[in-house]
């Protein structure tokens, strides 16, 4: 019967409570194959002496004390004879899968399959557990259907989500790490410190150390944790950007950062002798496109004047 790697898989998953890797698994077989070429282990009366060879003129060892004319010791219980056996080595029959025609080395290849196979397996028989892989290994996983009973269980409070706030400020650090907070800052238009704080207490985000600017400010970056957070197993895998380059938001920063006043040539003002050459100052004419001729306005009918009231006195037109 051939090695089951799958089966060896899975009890090694269940054993260990941190991520399994590729490399502990190939240190475990290397390590199955060097206890198997130890010798086998004595027994605890320690080992049986060797019987000499007879020599001319000695009597055989068996011969010279007889076993009927040995005195018996009064009061000797005879103690029963308990045969110590070593641990076989050997396999059994029924252990034939798992010990027997174990291979040298195993390839990181035919570990990945075997452990997509039982992810797969876990997958169809609805089972309560996952098998993910995360940045540092495999880990067998309970399925997130099962969150709320054991958190009753821990007696732990529900886990509490990220704020808009927080998660534009964990995304900036994921893409631009190594960051500083006025990098951030810069990029959001708002504070972030409320952001780094909660993200560091949740463990998402660490400091990673000091940018070489002026003040030497706090760089931050992922953990670990932020790669199972999202799903990932390393930073590469994680969603390309389609709105900015990195180059163009590296240009960005530096234009928004590095802000300067406008100078007279910014703004079209003669120069100073020695500043450079003046811009051209030429009057510039501007030819704009004849109007349609407006029509004439039509003549108003005269207005004839209003009839005197009947309380003012008439006065007459004509000279006296």
């Amino acid at each position: 019967m051939a090695f089951n790697l799958k089966l060896v898989l899975k009890a090694l998953l269940f054993s260990s409570s941190q991520p399994l890797s590729i490399k502990d698994i190939q240190t475990a077989l290397a390590r199955f194959h060097e206890r198997s070429t130890l010798p086998e282990v004595e027994a605890e009366s320690g080992p049986v002496p060797a019987v000499a060879e007879n020599t001319e003129g000695a009597p055989p060892a068996a011969e010279s004390v007889p076993s009927e004319e040995m005195p018996e010791a009064p009061n000797a219980t005879a103690a029963p004879a308990v045969a110590a056996e070593p641990v076989p080595l050997a396999p059994t029959e029924a252990d034939a899968e798992l010990y027997r025609d174990v291979p040298s080395l195993i390839t990181a290849t035919q570990v990945r399959e075997a452990m997509a196979a039982i992810a797969e397996e876990l997958r169809a028989a609805n089972d309560v557990y996952l098998l993910i892989e995360g940045p540092t290994g495999y880990r067998m996983v309970t399925h997130p259907r099962f969150a709320r009973w054991i958190r009753i269980l821990r007696d732990e409070p529900p886990p509490v989500k990220l704020s808009q706030s927080a998660l534009e400020t964990l995304a900036i650090i994921a893409y631009r790490q190594p960051v500083t907070r006025t990098e951030i800052e810069t990029i959001r238009g708002v504070s972030a410190e409320a952001g780094l704080n909660k993200l560091i207490e949740r463990e998402l985000v660490y400091i990673t150390g000091r940018a070489d600017l002026p003040g030497r400010p706090l760089q931050y970056g992922t953990t670990d944790k932020f790669l199972d957070f999202v799903g990932v197993k390393s930073l590469v895998e994680l969603p390309a950007s389609d709105v900015l380059s990195p180059r163009q938001i590296d240009e960005w920063l530096k234009n928004a950062v590095s802000t300067r006043p406008p100078t007279d040539m910014d703004m079209g003002l003669p120069l100073e002798e020695g500043e450079g050459e003046t811009p051209n100052l030429e009057p510039v004419n501007v030819e704009h496109p004849p109007h349609p001729p407006v029509a004439a306005e039509e003549e108003a009918p005269p207005v004839s004047p209003a009839p005197p009231a009947e309380d003012e006195p008439q006065t007459d037109p004509t000279p006296a």
